[in-house]
């Protein structure tokens, strides 16, 4: 693997989440104001690329056009062009058409797309049993129509790789034509049945990327998240935070919004001799296009 530790580090928030509520942090939005408030905390710290799930006002998750696209146009009347925005189209149940459907109405520059299928858990060692598990399906065939709608959308995919062989699977898509380079890639460590989080399964999955100039990041889920994003630095990669996947600092603290969480990253960042992506970078490093100014 080829280490380049003088390319800025794209810093990603995952800005919500679908699962968890404000009983369990006070501090997720729910309301499109509410999005917009922690986009411009977000800015203001140093993110530039903002994943969205969206929710309706009262926390619900949604997959409705409407609320994906209030969400969007609340975010770029507070912080304009400042920031890359990110749909996801992940989860379950959701036909791809009613995803493809908010892509269209609300055309983010970028939307997250998940390479394979997979056990999806979380295990408690204090009851010995998963607080939940399921099967997370992600067949090629959806993966594929996704991908046709993106590139008739103009959006750049990010896949989320979950374990090496989703890895394995950007090469066949390469081949196909269905993929432009570089491609942009997060790695997500920390959830059971995918890989675990290690630095080593890290670099694995860097190694493992197709040969060329192509971007990666890492998504660390809960209390793995800090650890991982120093070994990402380390291997010249970029990295995510957010309170979809972590709310608490290093220092065990929960965070009182995402700015808290990006403040800490960019601080983490600039601390091993790298320095943020300015968002012109960051479309430069994911291969998207600069949006033109009215």
């Amino acid at each position: 693997m080829s280490v380049d530790l003088g390319r800025p580090v794209v810093i990603t928030c995952a800005i919500s989440g679908a699962i968890a509520n404000r009983d369990q942090c006070p501090a997720i939005p729910y309301a499109p104001e509410e999005y917009a408030a922690e986009a411009r905390r977000i800015v203001d710290e140093g993110g530039v690329h903002i994943h969205i799930h969206a929710r309706r006002p009262d926390g619900t998750p949604s997959y409705e056009v409407e609320d994906f696209v209030a969400i969007r146009e609340a975010i770029v009347g507070e912080v304009g062009d400042a920031a890359i925005i990110n749909f996801s189209t992940g989860t379950i149940g959701v036909p791809v058409a009613k995803r493809i459907a908010y892509l269209e109405a609300g055309r983010p520059e970028v939307a997250a797309l998940n390479m394979g299928s997979m056990n999806y858990a979380k295990y408690s060692s204090k009851r010995k049993d998963f607080v939940f598990k399921f099967v997370f399906a992600n067949p090629f065939e959806e993966i594929i129509e996704l991908l046709e709608a993106m590139r008739r959308l103009a959006i750049k995919p990010e896949h989320e790789c979950f374990d090496l062989g989703h890895v394995g699977s950007l090469a066949p898509l390469l081949d196909m034509g269905l993929l432009d380079e570089p491609l942009h890639a997060d790695f997500v460590m920390g959830v059971v049945g995918g890989v675990p989080a290690t630095a080593r399964n890290l670099a694995a999955m860097a190694d493992n990327m197709p040969a060329g100039n192509q971007h990666w990041g890492v998504i660390g889920i809960s209390r793995d998240q800090w650890m991982l994003v120093a070994a990402a630095l380390t291997l010249g990669g970029s990295i995510r935070v957010g309170l979809e996947d972590n709310f608490y600092l290093p220092d065990g603290s929960m965070a009182r919004s995402n700015g808290d969480l990006i403040a800490k990253a960019r601080r983490m960042t600039e601390e091993v001799g790298r320095r943020p992506a300015t968002v012109a970078e960051a479309r430069e490093l994911l291969g998207i296009p600069t949006p033109v100014r009215a």
